[in-house]
């Protein structure tokens, strides 16, 4: 597993990123996305330093996949919670069926 320095751009600025050839698609995503944020919040901010747009655009990238983890967890609960549930009825069904037969 060879690492190969990629060139990602943000705000015009390139750096190199050694990564696996299985991880250059998504290292290059991920700068995309970055980079597009970065103008973004850059564009609407005025001319914040470089550093101040990374954090920021950092936390904001942060918050989200927290968020989005937490509702996962959440959501996965609940099918737990639901198959149990499911689970119970059935064998009931089953036990109350088997129970008419004998």
């Amino acid at each position: 597993m060879a690492s190969e320095p990629v060139k990602v751009h943000l705000l015009d600025r390139e750096f190199l990123v050694a990564c696996s050839e299985e991880e250059r698609a998504g290292l290059i995503a991920a700068a995309d996305l970055l980079d597009k944020r970065m103008r973004a919040l850059r564009d609407n901010a005025g001319n914040p330093g470089f550093d101040r747009i990374a954090v920021l655009v950092a936390l904001s990238i942060t918050h989200e996949y927290l968020s989005l983890k937490s509702e996962q967890t959440t959501r996965e609960e609940k099918l737990g919670s639901s198959i149990e549930s499911l689970t119970r009825k059935l064998e009931q069904a089953l036990n109350a069926s088997g129970a008419s037969r004998g």
